[in-house]
């Protein structure tokens, strides 16, 4: 991905207002989740709504298995911003608000830009240290990018976001041996069935994580290793690079009468496995036990399967002591990445501290010219014997005194010297000239 240069020009100087709203895997359960996920489509036109309604001025929408998050930029910010930010998350996904409730959470300013470089850095992940997630928010970002919906300020705070990730992964333990999903999905199968060696597996869906656990799978020397989904050329390349076989996806059930492992992550918005498929496929195998692990989000198979007799059913929500394992596995990393951290949003402030500053440099500017024209005006009224030449050397003069009242502040906005962690005293500076109300 390109790395953009933002443009100072975009932004409303000392308006600069960030905010997120979501839900993740430790405020909601993936029955809400999946229920407020965004498909890339939807992640897209939900963007181009919020713009178009005048809500945010930028906007990126990030959903995994274990999050829904949405990042704006407006104009005026708030806690006016985030309700109308998750007024327009819970509609646009037909929700109701009290559904919500207590589950959501919200977070502006310098708090929000914490939650994305945790999120980054693999520190918000079910999985401590996950391997998926900077790439979803590499591929989040990119497709805002790409549409249009992004602007300086998310710019500069999502390519932040990314090289932390990058930092993280390189410079701490928490990127090695890195624990994901398919990974968790796939020990809990040993759990069940000890050594997976000779044992059939089904896997639905031909995507990232869908890789991934035939990755694991064919490193246990799986016996038998089948993928379907709904493109075949997708399912056969995967299979074949991992030495299994593809079936079309209207072979499904035929299909699920001979694996002992069945993984599910495919997309869609309603279940590929029914209870009544599985009913069949358990009776078709004489009474063998089947253990399911569901990764997808929404979940792939109907809630009213579990308890099926001999079916063991897992969903994403599941892998708690797996994940607690691989949690204190790398607890001990976790001071060096919030260090990684807390530079990056220095570094933010400082730009945005820069920014904001120059902006009072021109306001100042324009306030500093419209009380000398009405100063000029007003004394020159009682000077009537003062010629044109001599008014337009008086104006001449003043404007030259205020360009050089302005010229060293402005020289070191520029340079951007001393501005760092300096965004409280830029607002109080423009609080004190009056420069907010000029504004209103």
């Amino acid at each position: 991905m390109t790395t953009i240069v933002s443009n100072p020009a975009r932004i409303v100087p000392g308006r600069i207002q960030l905010a997120l709203i979501g839900c993740n895997h430790r405020t909601a359960p993936v029955e809400l989740r999946e229920r407020v996920s965004f498909t890339q489509k939807q992640a897209l036109d939900a963007a181009d709504e919020l713009r178009r309604q005048g809500i945010l001025e930028e906007a990126v929408v990030l959903s995994t298995c274990n999050r829904s998050e949405l990042y704006g930029v407006a104009g005026e910010g708030g806690s006016a911003l985030t309700e109308a930010m998750e007024e327009f998350f819970t509609s646009f996904h037909g929700i109701a608000r009290s559904e919500v409730t207590g589950k959501f959470y919200r977070w502006a300013g310098r708090d929000a830009i914490y939650h994305l470089y945790r999120v980054a850095a693999g520190l918000d992940s079910m999985m401590l240290g996950e391997a998926e997630i900077l790439g979803q928010l590499r591929t989040a970002y990119g497709q805002a990018l790409d549409h249009g919906a992004t602007g300086p300020v998310l710019n500069r705070v999502f390519q932040g976001a990314l090289e932390v990730g990058k930092r993280v992964r390189s410079e701490t333990e928490v990127g090695t041996r890195p624990m994901s999903v398919a990974l968790a999905g796939v020990k809990l199968a040993e759990r069940v069935f000890g050594n997976l060696k000779g044992r059939a597996a089904l896997i639905i869906g031909a995507g990232a994580v869908a890789e991934q656990v035939v990755e694991q799978l064919r490193n246990r020397s799986i016996g038998s290793l089948l993928v379907v989904n709904r493109s075949f050329d997708r399912a056969a390349d995967l299979a074949g690079r991992m030495g299994g076989r593809a079936a079309a996806w209207e072979a499904l059930e035929a299909e699920m009468s001979q694996p002992d492992i069945l993984v599910t992550s495919a997309g869609g918005t309603g279940p590929v496995l029914t209870r009544k498929m599985l009913e069949r496929a358990i009776a078709s195998r004489g009474g063998r036990p089947i253990f399911v692990v569901d990764l997808g989000v929404p979940r792939n198979v109907d809630a009213a399967a579990a308890g099926l007799y001999n079916l063991y059913l897992y969903d994403i929500d599941d892998l708690g002591e797996i994940v607690e394992q691989n949690k204190k596995a790398r607890e001990a990393e976790v001071p060096r990445v919030e260090a990684i951290i807390a530079e990056h949003i220095a570094k933010f402030e400082s730009w945005r501290a820069t920014l904001e500053a120059g902006s009072i440099v021109d306001d100042l500017r324009g306030r500093f010219h419209q009380q000398r024209l009405l100063l000029l005006e007003e004394r020159l009224k009682e000077m009537p014997d003062v010629s044109p030449e001599e008014r337009h050397r008086i104006a001449r003069i003043t404007e030259e005194l205020i360009e050089r009242v302005l010229d060293e502040p402005a020289e070191r906005l520029r340079s951007g010297r001393g501005m760092r962690g300096r965004l409280g005293a830029v607002e109080a500076l423009r609080h004190i000239f009056g420069l907010d109300d000029s504004k209103q």
